[in-house]
Formats: structure tokens, sequence, C-alpha cells
């Protein structure tokens, strides 16, 4: 497995692995899953800014991917942000988010990030797994705060701390060079 930058050409593989998780759980809140052409501009939207990292197997084929989003719009949360991770079902309890963890929380720390938070649709217990194995630890949880699949879902939001700079310099765009 190697960790790599996506690129335009992800993008099917990407919808891919997404589509299921929207169309048939309540792990993610969108209801109608993206195509090819919607993850071409969510990936080319990113990256100037933030990474988005995508897990390749030994064949050449996405396996997993990761990227990070702005936590909040107003200026005091700048140095924060969400975070998403993704894997192929046939992927799944391998070690590829742990390796997509690793790398992009190692990316945002050299950005100057200090936070990072991931949300967590309740219940799903290999979720918090990965993110407690990444070194996140529980803040809180947003009960009834979403509708899927004929019931209401908590969120529980998992952070991390990156880094405790005091004041803390401007984080640097990502160079996806």
């Amino acid at each position: 497995m190697s960790i790599r930058v996506a690129i335009p050409d992800d993008a099917a593989a990407l919808a891919a692995i997404y589509a299921p998780v929207v169309s048939t759980t309540f792990v993610s809140f969108e209801v109608d899953p993206p195509g090819t052409e919607e993850m071409v501009r969510r990936i080319a939207s990113t990256l100037p800014t933030l990474p988005w990292l995508v897990s390749v197997d030994e064949h050449g084929s996405v396996d997993g991917y990761a990227y990070a989003s702005r936590h909040r719009e107003r200026a005091a949360y700048q140095w924060s942000v969400d975070t998403t991770v993704y894997v192929r079902a046939d992927k799944r309890r391998q070690g590829v988010g742990q390796a997509l963890y690793r790398e992009l929380l190692r990316i945002l720390r050299e950005l100057g990030y200090c936070n990072a938070f991931a949300g967590i649709a309740l219940p799903n217990d290999a979720s918090v797994a990965l993110h407690e194995s990444a070194g996140f630890t529980p803040v809180g949880v947003f009960r009834r705060v979403g509708y899927k699949l004929g019931d209401w879902r908590d969120v529980g939001w998992w952070q991390i701390e990156l880094a405790n700079d005091s004041p803390p310099k401007q984080p640097r765009p990502f160079n996806a060079d």
C-alpha cells in the first residue's frame, strides 16, 4: 500500500467507495451519492488549501481516502480542521484507515494546524476504534442531529490536538506538488 495526493483520475474510485456508505448506511448524512464529476470538484476545491490523500494497493487500485476540511468559517477557528476517512469495504480492518490517518495528521501538523475533529454517526464501533487508535479522544455527542434511514441519529465528536502553539502561527496552505 502507498499513500499519495488525490488526483482527478481517482474520482471514480472515490465515488465507488463512498456510494454504498451514502446509499445503505447512516454513516454519512448525505442522501444522494455524489458521482465522479462531483468528486472531481471536491478534490479540486480541497487541494489548494488542505490535503486529500488516497491509499493505493499493490495493483494500483484506490482502497481508501482521507481529507481535511475547514472546521468553521470564523477566523478564530482557522487552526482547526475536520477530518474524514473512508475505506473500500473489502479493505477494512487491514490498516488502510490507520495509514491514511497517520499521513493526514502528519501533514496537518506540518501545515500548522492545532486541532483536528471527526464527527462519527453513532453507533459505529469500527470508526470509533479507528479514530481512537489514531489518537482522537471523545469530546461530546450531538443528540438526534440527523434523520436518515427512518430514524434520528446521534453524532459523536472526537478531537486530537496536533499542536499547542500560543500564539499559533498562521496555517500554511497545502502544496499538492
